[in-house]
């Protein structure tokens, strides 16, 4: 059975004493959501320390929003994984929409952020998806396969086996479009399908996340299709009682 997943990406949101009650408020609630699901949250970099604290006794896991490329050295204002995991992260999100789209990575970056997360013990979730020009003139299967061969193909059979991916509808995020569950499940089974292409049966044990828009009102019917493994959550995520109504998406 793979991984049911609802990971929290808070971006940048909240300060430090907000995060931490956040944190606080999935933990007290967590016991309320079966415990298949695993939870992860994912705080702004100067919350981490603080939140670890908070999660300190429970199954919610930590993850980071994103790491440098290098290991260490002459690089102002950059986070090295090395640093992630010894705060306690387990997770790390690389190759987010918002990264890709304002600061400019690409999967050259990306490959050595992978390489820096696998180092360092931590997971990587790695986000593919298209735009809206992208998915109007047919395109979404060409990017998301191209993500995904651009660096997931560089992984050893090993790092593979400890991978998150999350699909990222990014037209249907702040446009007023909305993705079906039926689009949703075709495009994750086209992933697990071009996972499957290097890495054979192992494709069937990597868990895919859906991360457009999911929320406590169309949880359960996004979670219900066979190749969504759970979400990667934004707005949803700063409150702690709708980010446990969505693991609850799995229960009904």
């Amino acid at each position: 059975m793979r991984k049911k997943i609802v990971a929290g990406n808070w971006k940048m949101n909240t300060l430090p004493a907000e995060g931490v009650e956040l944190a606080k408020g999935v933990v007290a609630g967590r016991g309320e959501v079966c415990s298949c699901v695993n939870f992860i949250v994912c705080p702004p970099f100067t919350h981490l320390a603080m939140v670890a604290e908070a999660l300190k006794g429970s199954d919610v896991e930590l993850g980071a929003q994103n790491c440098a490329a290098e290991a260490k050295g002459a690089y102002t204002g950059e986070v090295a994984a090395s640093m992630l995991a010894a705060l306690g992260c387990k997770y790390v999100i690389l190759g987010h929409s918002e990264r890709r789209q304002y600061y400019g990575e690409t999967s050259e970056t990306l490959n050595k952020k992978m390489a820096q997360a696998y180092a360092n013990g931590l997971t990587p979730i790695y986000c593919v998806g298209e735009n809206l020009d992208e998915r109007e003139a047919g395109k979404h299967f060409d990017v998301v396969k191209a993500q995904i061969e651009e660096v997931v193909y560089n992984l050893t059979e090993e790092q593979f086996k400890n991978l998150v991916i999350a699909y990222e509808p990014v037209w249907a995020i702040g446009t007023g479009k909305t993705a079906t569950a039926d689009q949703a499940q075709e495009i994750h089974a086209y992933i697990r399908k071009v996972l499957a292409d290097k890495f054979g049966a192992a494709a069937a044990e990597c868990p895919i996340l859906y991360g457009g828009s999911c929320k406590p009102s169309n949880a359960a019917e996004i979670f219900a299709k066979e190749d969504v493994d759970g979400g990667l959550i934004g707005g949803a995520a700063l409150k702690a009682e709708d980010f446990l109504a969505i693991g609850k998406g799995f229960q009904k």
